[in-house]
């Protein structure tokens, strides 16, 4: 009898622990408001908004602007975002609040698909590192990353279900 007590405190010992590192991990992700509170527009200095944060894998780049004065256009390669080569790009966004999730180290590069706007300077250079620190934004610039900000390299609640059912049903084959 007291042998099914220890293994109910370590079964639920363990779930808590999977919850935690959930809950951790969502803590540390961050919603990246492209431009800050200029958003997505001709007259942001994206260079100088970027040299200011620190973009980790997990975090969200929020692009807002005005739909159909402005889109978001994912470019290819760097020689692409020098070029403002907006014809090989990768993902076309055009809903006025666009959300990119930066699942994964190394650097990403974003133009408007308006013609001129790139060659005016509309475009952003996102390097994105991998890593436990908190991201390091600017602080009118993102806000905390709500639930649904999980990543690949830090799992979310939803990533968490089946090994929580793995863990469960292994410590019930055990016990």
């Amino acid at each position: 009898m007291k042998m099914v007590g220890v293994q109910r405190a370590v079964l639920v010992l363990l779930v808590a622990c999977c919850v935690l590192l959930a809950i951790t991990q969502q803590a540390s992700a961050a919603k990246h408001a492209v431009g800050g509170s200029q958003g997505w527009d001709e007259s942001t200095n994206f260079d100088s908004w970027t040299s200011a944060q620190t973009f980790k894998v997990g975090d969200q780049l929020v692009f807002k602007y005005s739909q159909g004065l402005h889109s978001v256009v994912e470019l290819s390669s760097e020689a692409a975002y020098k070029s403002c080569d907006i014809g090989k790009s990768v993902n076309s966004l055009s809903t006025g609040n666009d959300v990119v999730k930066l699942d994964k180290p190394g650097t990403r590069y974003f133009a408007c698909g308006t013609t001129g706007h790139c060659g005016q300077g509309m475009k952003l250079k996102v390097t994105t590192v991998a890593g436990n620190a908190p991201s390091t934004p600017a602080s009118s610039s993102s806000t905390p990353a709500s639930t649904s900000a999980a990543s690949p390299h830090f799992p979310g609640p939803a990533s968490f279900v089946p090994l929580m059912i793995l863990v469960i049903l292994c410590a019930f084959s055990v016990f």
